[in-house]
């Protein structure tokens, strides 16, 4: 299974989660969304801890079976048709969501959230 991890799986994950940890372990791959990479940084610089937790994430980065997974032109073509399909059902979400639910559209990544707004998107396999 190739696994994305949005923003507060990956913050579970550092606090210990080992359900998580054990899944991921077994994972063919585990990718972090650029947004994800960007929201976490973003999170690390207001809090009191961000080098230590910068650390933490180059550590997480530096496994062999992860990856910052970043948009080419194909994503493109699937956010807008996860756009326009959200925008018709009447159910918006996030910016940074709309990006991570086509990234894993694209690459057919099982996405790791909590977010309940992803069910909105039936087709995006969730865990």
């Amino acid at each position: 299974m190739r696994i994305a991890l949005d923003t507060n799986r990956y913050t579970d994950l550092a606090r210990g989660d080992r359900e998580l940890a054990n899944r991921l372990e077994r994972a063919e791959a585990v990718l972090l969304p650029f947004v994800v990479a960007a929201e976490l940084l973003a999170g690390f610089a207001l809090g009191t801890r961000a080098r230590k937790n910068e650390t933490v994430l180059a550590q997480f980065l530096r496994r062999p079976a992860v990856a910052v997974l970043w948009p080419d032109a194909q994503t493109l073509h699937h956010y807008a048709a996860v756009f326009r399909q959200l925008r018709t059902q009447g159910t918006p979400i996030p910016t940074h969501d709309l990006w991570i639910a086509a990234l894993c559209l694209q690459h057919d990544l099982v996405l790791a959230t909590c977010d309940a707004h992803f069910a909105h998107l039936p087709q995006l396999e969730r865990i």
